[in-house]
């Protein structure tokens, strides 16, 4: 009975490898056959409506690519030759930060104007203002009774001293000094705001005259002419010579 079995095993796994040899050489034909069409870049018609891929088109469509690549490029690349600033944009800019209006208006040569302003302002500003508080402490010394307050005579030519025969007369100049360097102060704070309004107003009209006419169509004409005020009587009695001023544009 085992020996039965046996014989029926092997004879059923002899058929299964009979009927599977065909079919792995079929496979391996039709990969055999389908190799030399992956590794060959030759068209394939498949109907009317064919597509044709070789090595022409993709170059073609590489070509395509860099062009719409390049076109981009060129079309965001601003052109300064062309290019007008806003006014409006100027004018916030600066509003925000000085001088930024004449940066975004490419007028960089301003630029040493408007903040050697600033600077300039802001150092008046400084030591007037420590020229009025010493003066102002003078005063304070030499107004009061206290003999160990003399600070005053630091400004004081070598070998003066005031006695009490020049006191009010020294008591009316620390007054005067004081009064004038502290003016000189808040006129350098008020320069120092005229620097800034001057900078906004310059941004903004630098920025709406940018689109103005300076071509070489412009001219005035200034030419000598006979005036007549009562063309209907004498020309002669009532002309004037005189300048005719003409504008061509």
């Amino acid at each position: 009975m085992k020996r039965l079995k046996t014989i029926i095993t092997q004879v059923a796994m002899a058929t299964a490898l009979l009927m599977g040899a065909p079919s792995a050489h079929a496979q391996t034909d039709s990969v055999a056959a389908n190799a030399p069409a992956h590794r060959s870049l030759k068209p394939i018609a498949l109907a009317d409506d064919s597509v044709r891929i070789d090595g022409e088109q993709l170059l073609a469509v590489d070509t395509t690519a860099l062009s719409v690549i390049d076109s981009a490029s060129v079309r965001h690349k601003r052109n300064w030759s062309t290019w007008r600033p806003s006014p409006k944009r100027a004018l916030w800019m600066a509003l925000v930060l000085p001088g930024a209006g004449q940066i975004y208006n490419r007028k960089y040569w301003k630029l040493p104007i408007i903040y050697g302003g600033f600077v300039g302002c802001a150092y008046a500003m400084r030591w007037n203002n420590m020229m009025y508080r010493d003066y102002s402490q003078a005063y304070l010394d030499i107004m009061d009774n206290d003999p160990t307050t003399e600070s005053y005579n630091q400004f004081l030519h070598l070998g003066t001293q005031i006695t009490e025969a020049n006191k009010a007369r020294w008591q009316e100049i620390f007054r005067k000094r004081k009064d004038r360097y502290r003016r000189w102060r808040d006129m350098s704070f008020f320069v120092m705001v005229g620097v800034y309004a001057f900078s906004v107003i310059d941004a903004y009209v630098d920025a709406s005259l940018s689109e103005f006419d300076i071509s070489p169509d412009l001219s005035l004409n200034i030419a000598p002419a006979v005036l007549n005020a009562n063309p209907s009587q004498d020309p002669l009695s009532h002309a004037a010579i005189g300048l005719q001023c003409s504008l061509s544009f």
